[in-house]
């Protein structure tokens, strides 16, 4: 919980989060003679399968209160890659007890932007500012551990 001031009084308060994520798809050629599927429709079916996950595993101190998967793919020419790659945008409204929480959100490679609805203010104290700079350091690490593993591959 985030302390939060009152008037005179701190009390402690929960998160109110909404995070944009934009989920890749690349192409894969198809099997045999038959065509792949349209980068959009694997963005769709990559968005479908993270947000399902994301909403179905318990996260201890995180509960969701709304998915926005509305919005249409869209599709951009990835000059790393050298060739088209679409994106499908989500829109998640979340709580969380506390900023630590929030991090392996933002962390994320899908990440693109984060809106905190509530609280207006909190009270951040040197040692909360330690304890998130710590989780982030552990998902930094935890992610550069995954990316060399898929590497190896």
């Amino acid at each position: 919980m985030v302390k939060v001031k009152l008037g005179d009084e701190v009390v402690q308060s929960k998160i109110k989060f909404r995070v944009r994520m934009d989920f890749k798809g690349e192409y894969k050629p198809g099997k045999f003679l038959f065509g792949g599927k349209p980068i959009e429709q694997v963005a769709q079916n990559v968005r479908e399968e993270q947000v399902s996950l994301l909403r179905n595993i318990p996260i201890q101190g995180i509960s969701f209160e709304d998915c926005d998967v509305s919005s249409e793919p869209y599709v951009v020419y990835d000059d790393v890659l050298g060739e088209k790659v679409a994106y499908a945008p989500a829109f998640l409204t979340i709580n969380a007890d506390s900023i630590e929480d929030m991090i392996r959100f933002v962390m994320r490679e899908e990440f693109r932007k984060i809106e905190v609805l509530e609280p207006t203010q909190m009270i951040i104290t040197n040692k909360d500012l330690e304890k998130i700079l710590f989780k982030m350091g552990e998902e930094l690490r935890s992610q550069l551990l995954l990316l060399a593993r898929k590497l190896k591959k």
